[in-house]
């Protein structure tokens, strides 16, 4: 029963009403939460559904920030260009390097992501001339919202809004939009064949599938929707920088999706939002967050080892049992 609530749509409909009825700093973290929603949900494509773990994922999320910021900041193009231009290129650099990583398993296959995305950190660092070096991009320009101001003097509620929560409202629209189409591939033919190769990859290739050719089409995709949410968070951020594609953001996208449940679709959403509260709540209070905040989330994972989405799935099946029997 629980299931059958349409579950996307009612915190798609919530999250409109952020810049209405929060401050601007409600807003900032709900985008904050929203772009680190379809980057974890990306990275739960490798690790919920095929089994590969990826320590370098913010390689294709680096490549999207500054495929962005050059595209709109140094070559003037417009957002409705640079932002699919973003998975595009995060997408082929994707193919590139999981062409040589799906030959390799486990371990091995997880150390040569964290290797190939080191390389991209490093292009990002030193390469002054295209990416600004260790000074990064700064000041990434907002879309031209102009059309839309001018429009919302005759349309209710679409007028009288920052250009900042323009953009939120836009982030929103395509992230949903991204999920959307990453939940159709795991429910499609596609990625029950994905699942299959998790659960087993030997019988999988036994009964004909080719289990590499998948599993570089996940990684390929996985790399194209984090190069998207890497274009996004670029201007939001109203910055590109080398640390986007370093390997701390790869362990926090893992911790996200960990924290809210691998193989679950909104697990990784959920990770997204509890981690950027505890931190922004930890941060508030005293200067050893990282303890904290480590803390907090050993406690976290080893109490519910399916995930918060896993805890609160086991809970509500047991009150309708309950309820059901009563």
């Amino acid at each position: 029963m629980i299931a059958r609530v349409p579950w996307g749509l009612l915190v798609f409909v919530a999250a409109l009403f952020v810049p209405a009825v929060g401050s601007r700093y409600h807003t900032f973290v709900a985008g904050d939460v929203v772009i680190w929603a379809l980057f974890a949900t990306s990275l739960n494509l490798l690790v919920g559904y095929t089994g590969l773990v990826s320590f370098g994922h913010a390689a294709y999320f680096g490549v999207g920030a500054y495929a962005t910021g050059i595209l709109m900041k140094k070559l003037g193009a417009p957002f409705l260009l640079a932002w699919p231009a973003a998975g595009a290129l995060a997408g082929a650099c994707a193919l590139v390097f999981g062409f040589f990583c799906v030959r390799l398993t486990r371990i091995y296959f997880a150390m040569l992501t964290l290797a190939f995305a080191q390389i991209v950190w490093a292009i990002c660092f030193k390469w002054n001339e295209v990416t600004g070096g260790e000074q990064g991009m700064p000041e990434i320009p907002y879309p031209d919202f102009g059309w839309v101001e001018r429009w919302g003097a005759r349309v209710p509620l679409l007028g009288g809004w920052r250009t900042s929560e323009y953009y939120y409202f836009v982030t929103l629209v395509l992230v949903a939009a991204s999920l959307f189409a990453l939940h159709r591939i795991v429910g499609s033919p596609f990625g029950r064949i994905l699942t299959s190769i998790r659960e087993n990859a030997e019988r999988a290739e036994f009964i004909g599938v080719n289990v590499r050719r998948y599993e570089l089409a996940a990684f390929v995709l996985a790399g194209a929707f984090a190069g998207l949410a890497g274009g996004l968070f670029g201007i939001f951020n109203r910055g590109v920088f080398p640390d986007f594609a370093y390997w701390t953001k790869s362990s926090e996208v893992l911790i996200m999706t960990l924290l809210g449940g691998m193989g679950s679709f909104y697990g990784p959403s959920i990770g997204a939002l509890v981690l950027i509260l505890l931190n922004q709540q930890i941060v508030s209070y005293t200067e050893y967050w990282p303890l904290v905040l480590g803390t907090v989330l050993v406690v976290l994972l080893f109490g519910f080892p399916g995930g918060i989405a896993g805890a609160v799935g086991a809970l509500a099946g047991r009150l309708f049992r309950r309820l059901r029997s009563a």
